[in-house]
């Protein structure tokens, strides 16, 4: 030991002497000590002592035979075999490895082969019970018997049962030959959860990888255990989780017009998590062709929509005949709403329907009921922003209405709003409104549009920009209210418009054509019209109480409420004159230059009237059986009676406006829904039906003619919900709401669309015994009367119904018709069937007579991994293009 010390401290020594070789006195350490507790540090890092060198065992130690320790566990019997080196786990047996899980009846271990056998056992009676079920990461399957290698991580499989994606593979043998790939011999391919399923697709051979695909040799369908003539001679299925892109396989059928088609095939694009696309196509065997586009979009917390572009060349008939004709038609949907937490202060908004206008009617491949009846396509983009700390907000439009029967189609290009939200100027300290000078509010309001008149026709073309409109309008409100005598309630108002336009008409006589001659001239204009008014109203309320009966007390709500305002003739500021004939160059004729202005112009006459309102509301309270109970229920006996005139004191005649009438109410706890409308004239006719400046009862007649009213009835009915649907009633309930068809019918979707329920694959259980027949039905009827001219005609007549009813948990039957009347015939019809065939879906929608006459047919399997297995078959309707 001394040795070595010495001599590493020599090595010290010369080390020194190399750093301080200038010297010629060599450098030596002055402290001994300090240089021994170095040399032991040195020591000891380099492990010299004995221990330190002490030989290595010439016997390796073994490599563990498992990477993790194995947790296991039994009900009746924990056996170690020393002897043969295993382990034997029975009745409920567990073990653990990694992330392996493996439970059983019987699981024995073997440490010889790193393997482990595990199968079920018989119960008490002889049942084969506690299957393997072996799980790992993440994924749960079923078998027979299996033989698992911890080592190399293969295993052998007996009769396996496993679900991907909503998909059960039955596999006869299985050779697992890693963590995500598996070969399988004689494979049952289903949805259906039954121990004998409904059906399956009988596979020989197939690779299976985990959360990804299985790639099978020859398919063929079985259904009920009987062999179908259906055989593929290979198989492929994706098994991804989420959505994945793919083939939309189309629905065939023929027509009389367009022949034998393929409609709704195509191809679908998953972009990215918040985007997709589906491009799909329609052919027909006479020429006649179409496509479309859909596409979803959705970013959580900031927007989502959806967007349909749909285009169609239809050929009618075939070239050479008479009735061979062509049409191009074409429709744009577009939905899009912001979220709003996105921009608490600013929104983006978009609803589009635009497009031909005899697309609805023409299409072979448009079955939207709602759409087809309505008249109307109107659509609206909007942008509103609103200025933080300061009363304005501004907001953006482009809009766009169409009728589809005139094709008049109508858009304003854009149109801009800017509003400032109530001020009030005059308020007292601290923002007190004490006084009707204090209460005087002021509202400001600015408003320019771009309005487009144009037809079908020349829609997006440059004819269609060449008589547009374009102006700026200018409101101006001041208004306050006071209370007067108690119980009355004043309120005057001020109003100002100003009106800008970038253009004017100008009248001039000319002689050679002894006319009038219309020119529209560019230049700024304008013109500025006021008005003024005051309010005065009031409510009162009746109590009515009854001692005796089910009422308690009936409350009547009376608000009466006059106003008078006035108008000043405008026509001497604004108006001009131009001579209208040579004949007699004293006549002239009076005109507006602004009355081609997208606002009109100022008016003419002054208007000095006065205005009557009376709204009534009539309430009951109904008394508990039992006073402990809590208070009595509150019932509406008529929502509103509401009766409104005017007069007019600058008029020289016919001064009395018609009387307004409106009345509703809701009965049978809010079921039926009661509205009728009428309107009385007061003044009566002469001989050849035109209104006379002399009262009807003047006239020999009652004191009010009756010229119009309408009555509507809504009723709603459905058969006693169990308390345990409560939850489902409710998402029925609000689904009924949100149906725009109403009781007009169901659109006919294809399996390939969207809003298809046909991948729902919940399963009713049916009931042997005490089986309830659920069912709903609508009722909606219309009445119109009109009497103007004497001529006492019911303009309308109509009734619409709507039903469906479960006459089984698995059996539904829906129909949507209505009956005219007047026309004495029935209205647009349609009968829905479907039935519920546990993993199998069928539908049949059926439009028996009309112009849409046609049928749709689908039978498929509700899972959405197999929703190509499917029949479907449709009818277009048989109509003229033109």
């Amino acid at each position: 030991m001394i040795i070595a010390i010495s001599s590493i401290n020599t090595a010290v020594y010369s080390q020194e002497n190399k750093l301080s070789s200038s010297d010629t006195i060599p450098v030596i350490k002055k402290d001994t000590l300090l240089n021994l507790k170095a040399t032991d540090t040195l020591l000891n890092s380099k492990q010299l002592d004995s221990v330190a060198l002490k030989a290595k065992d010439s016997i390796k130690k073994p490599v563990e035979l498992l990477e993790n320790i194995i947790d296991h566990s039994a009900d009746s019997l924990i056996k170690q075999d020393v002897l043969n080196n295993k382990i034997i786990l029975y009745d409920n047996a567990y073990i653990k490895y990694g992330d392996i899980e493996l439970n059983a009846g019987y699981i024995e271990i073997d440490n010889n082969t790193s393997s482990v056998t595990a199968k079920g056992i018989k119960d008490s009676v002889g049942v084969y019970s506690q299957l393997p079920v072996f799980k790992q990461g993440g994924q749960e399957s079923t078998q027979d018997t299996i033989i698992f290698n911890f080592k190399s991580e293969k295993a052998k499989i007996w009769n396996l049962k496993t679900e991907q994606q909503g998909v059960i593979i039955l596999g006869e043998v299985s050779k697992k030959h890693n963590d995500s790939v598996v070969f399988i011999e004689n494979i049952k391919l289903t949805t259906s959860d039954k121990e004998n399923p409904d059906y399956y697709i009988k596979i020989k051979k197939a690779k299976f990888i985990q959360d990804k695909k299985l790639v099978a040799s020859t398919a063929q369908l079985v259904l009920a255990d009987v062999p179908t003539p259906v055989v593929l001679p290979f198989a492929y299925i994706p098994l991804t989780k989420g959505r994945t892109s793919g083939f939309l396989m189309p629905t065939w059928g023929e027509n009389n017009t367009q022949g034998y088609f393929l409609q709704n095939g195509g191809y679908y694009f998953v972009i990215n998590d918040n985007f997709d696309l589906a491009l799909l196509g329609d052919i027909y065997t006479n020429g006649s062709w179409g496509m479309r586009a859909e596409s979803s979009y959705a970013k959580r917390y900031k927007y989502s929509g959806n967007f349909n572009f749909q285009y169609e060349n239809l050929i009618n008939s075939l070239k050479g005949f008479d009735d061979y004709s062509k049409a191009t038609n074409y429709n744009i949907r577009w939905s899009h709403s912001q979220d709003s937490k996105a921009s608490p202060n600013s929104r983006f908004s978009a609803s589009v329907n635009m497009g031909s206008s005899q697309y609805f009617k023409q299409s072979n491949n448009e079955y939207n009921t709602n759409a087809f009846l309505n008249n109307n396509l109107s659509s609206s983009i909007s942008y509103y922003k609103n200025f933080v700390g300061a009363p304005f907000n501004v907001s953006l439009s482009m809009t766009h209405s169409q009728n589809t029967n005139t094709e008049e189609i109508t858009m304003t290009l854009p149109s801009l709003q800017l509003n400032m939200d109530r001020i009030y100027p005059f308020t007292g300290k601290n923002g007190a409104k004490n006084n009707a000078i204090q209460k005087i509010g002021l509202t400001y309001s600015l408003k320019g549009d771009n309005r487009i008149t144009t037809t079908d026709e020349f829609f997006f073309k440059k004819q269609m920009f060449d008589d547009s409109k374009s102006g700026f309008q200018h409101n101006l409100t001041m208004n306050t209210n006071m209370k007067a005598l108690k119980y009355f309630t004043i309120s005057p108002s001020i109003t100002y418009k100003d009106v800008w336009y970038f253009d004017r008409i100008s009248k001039t006589f000319d002689d050679v054509q002894d006319a009038v001659v219309t020119d529209t001239i560019s230049s700024f204009s304008r013109f500025n019209d006021y008005s003024a008014s005051v309010s005065l109203g009031t409510t009162f309320y009746g109590m009515f109480k009854f001692k005796k009966g089910n009422i308690e007390a009936i409350r009547h709500v009376v608000r009466p409420s006059i106003s008078y305002s006035y108008k000043p003739d405008f026509s001497d500021t604004f108006y001009e004159k131009v001579q209208q004939n040579a004949a007699n160059p004293e006549e002239f004729l009076e005109y507006s230059p602004f009355s081609n202005g997208i606002y009109g112009g100022p008016s003419s006459g002054i208007s000095n009237s006065l205005n009557f309102t009376l709204n009534n509301n009539l309430e009951a309270k109904l008394r508990k059986k039992d006073s402990t109970e809590g208070d009595a229920e509150k019932i509406t006996l008529l929502n509103n009676l509401n009766f409104s005139s005017s007069y007019n004191m600058a008029a020289d005649s016919l001064k009395w406006s018609p009387v307004g009438v409106n009345a509703g109410t809701k009965l049978f706890k809010d079921k039926l829904t009661l509205n009728v409308n009428a309107t009385l004239d007061p003044y009566a006719l002469d001989i050849n039906g035109n209104k006379i400046n002399t009262f009807n009862y003047n006239n020999g007649g009652s004191l009010f003619r009756l010229t119009n009213a309408g009555l509507t009835l809504n009723y709603s009915l459905e058969s006693k919900k169990e308390k345990g649907d409560s939850e489902q009633n409710k998402q029925s309930e609000k689904a009924a709401a949100n149906n725009s068809d109403g009781v007009f019918g169901e659109s006919l979707t294809t399996t390939n669309q969207p809003n298809t329920d046909n991948n729902n694959s919940s399963t009713k259980e049916a009931e042997l015994y005490g089986s309830k027949i659920p069912w709903t039905l609508k009722l909606a009827y219309a009445l119109n009367y009109s009497n103007a001219t004497r001529q006492k005609e019911i303009s309308s007549n109509s009734l619409m119904f709507s039903g469906d009813i479960e006459l089984t948990p698995k059996w539904g039957v829906g129909f949507s018709s209505g009956y005219d009347f007047k026309n004495q015939g029935f209205t647009y019809t349609q009968l829905r069937f479907s039935r519920d065939l546990d993993s199998w879906k069928l539908n049949f929608n059926w439009v028996p007579f009309g112009d849409r006459q046609t049928y749709y047919f689908f039978i498929g399997v509700k899972s959405s991994m197999l929703s190509d297995l499917k029949y479907d078959k449709r009818q277009t309707p048989d109509k003229a293009l033109f």
